[in-house]
This record gives structure tokens, sequence and C-alpha cells, in this order.
């Protein structure tokens, strides 16, 4: 792996997806594996924490890194409390956040992308405490954006939004404002790539996902992305505006283009 920062592209082999979501910071919940509770977890994670030690010595430490113990309890979980499978997917993750340089993204370094307003953190919570990203459909233009652009404005904007989870909160709210979608804005390439960074790298951390106002010209699109998800698909909710607004806001947090 180069040791500079050069934000190619990561491949995107279609995953089959058993959960989505994630967050920067990982948190510890949920219930350790059988009869020995927290020990059994704490020896669990220990393991992981000494083969990726062992197996990869070159991955970075710290926040976020192989011996994050934090995140290798939420990978665990993920993987059913898997090792093998906790290692070689923490292996993965670990990998591409070194590569593209997730830790050095910052407002400055998307500024040309995020000031076209296609995507942003909404300023506040969802009725639920989640933190709510929101991708505007009518602004993404596939054939005119530089998509290692795009890629860097998504990892950026995931962990602004996982970095405002509430205590105790463990996913986001996803929306895709597709009012106004068109066929030029049509991006399969992105959309699956969305689906490695929440499957890969942000497992469990994504809640919900609304399609707000999806016109006929979205359908074809969504026929194809849709088997990739398989169960998962159940994440997704189409609805309108005014489901936004009624059943995930109050009238005073809800996201400006979604208001009456």
């Amino acid at each position: 792996m180069a040791s500079a920062c050069s934000f190619r592209s990561v491949a995107r082999v279609p995953p089959l997806p058993r959960g989505l979501a994630r967050r920067g910071a990982m948190r510890c919940c949920s219930v350790a594996p059988g009869a020995g509770g927290a020990a059994s977890t704490s020896k669990l994670v220990l393991e992981v924490k000494e083969r990726l030690a062992r197996e990869h010595p070159g991955l970075p430490t710290g926040r976020n890194g192989r011996d994050d113990e934090d995140m290798i309890l939420w990978f665990l979980k993920d993987r059913k409390f898997s090792v093998d499978e906790a290692v070689a997917k923490l292996t993965k993750a670990i990998k591409w956040r070194q590569e593209f340089c997730v830790s050095q993204l910052s407002e400055d370094s998307v500024k040309g992308l995020y000031q076209t307003g296609k995507a942003y953190v909404h300023d506040s919570l969802d009725i639920y405490g989640r933190p709510v990203l929101v991708v505007v459909g009518a602004k993404h233009f596939p054939s005119k954006q530089d998509p290692v652009q795009n890629e860097k404005l998504c990892a950026y904007l995931v962990e602004k939004a996982l970095n405002r989870l509430p205590l105790g909160a463990e996913n986001i709210l996803g929306i895709f404002d597709l009012q106004g979608f068109r066929v030029e804005n049509g991006d399969l390439q992105f959309l699956k790539f969305l689906i490695d960074v929440f499957y890969y790298y942000y497992p469990k951390r994504l809640g919900q996902v609304l399609f707000v106002d999806a016109p006929f010209v979205f359908q074809p699109l969504w026929q194809i992305v849709k088997p990739l998800l398989k169960s998962y698909a159940s994440l997704v909710r189409f609805c309108d505006a005014k489901t936004v607004r009624k059943e995930y806001f109050t009238e005073e947090t809800v996201p400006p283009d979604f208001r009456s």
C-alpha cells in the first residue's frame, strides 16, 4: 500500500450486506457472547487486537487503528463475535481509512463540492436522536464532477455525522432528497461506493434511508441497486416531504427543503 494519500478509488465489488452503518469513534454497546459476559467479550477483543498486531503490524494504531478496542468490539458484534471474520473486516476497514486518508479530511479539503450544497449534515437531530446526512440528488452531476472528490465528500460527511452521535446513540439517518431528480443525476457507481462504505467500513451505523419524492426516472436505478442490498433493502423507505416533516422532525428542526 502506498504511504502517501492518493485518494484513488477503492475496488467496488458489490457486497452481500448483512448490516449497514458505524461511527468514527466506535462506541461499546451490546451484549457479550455466551455465559462469560463482559469477561468473555474482553478476551475476544484482546484476541483480535493481538492478531492484528501479529499479522498486520504495519497498520496504524490509535483511534480507529488496530489497537482501538472500541472499534474492535464494534466489528466483533457486526461479525457475530467471529474472531476470524472480525480480523478480516477490520483489516480491510483500517487499510481503507489509511489509504483514503480519512483522518485528514476536512471541510476545506472537500470545499469545491461541499459548497454546491449537494450533500450536508443537518444541524439538528431527528426525533429519534440520530444525526442526519442529506444528499440532494438534483445537484449531483457525475459527468461533470470528479468521482474521487465525490467519494472524499461522502467520507468526510459520514465522519462528521457519526462524530455528532449523542451518548448512547449508534446510528444515523440518511436522506436522499430526490425532488427534481433527472436522468443526468443518476450514478450507479457512486451508489455502489456507498454500499461498500456502509457495509465494509461503517457497519451497522446507518439506521434508515429515506428516498424522498422519488420521480419515475429514479425507478430503473433503484431496480439495479436493490438486489445488491439483499435483505437490507428493508432499511430504505420511499416517502414524501410531508412524511419527513411529520414523522422524523419537529416543526423547528425539519431540514429547510422539506418544510411546507
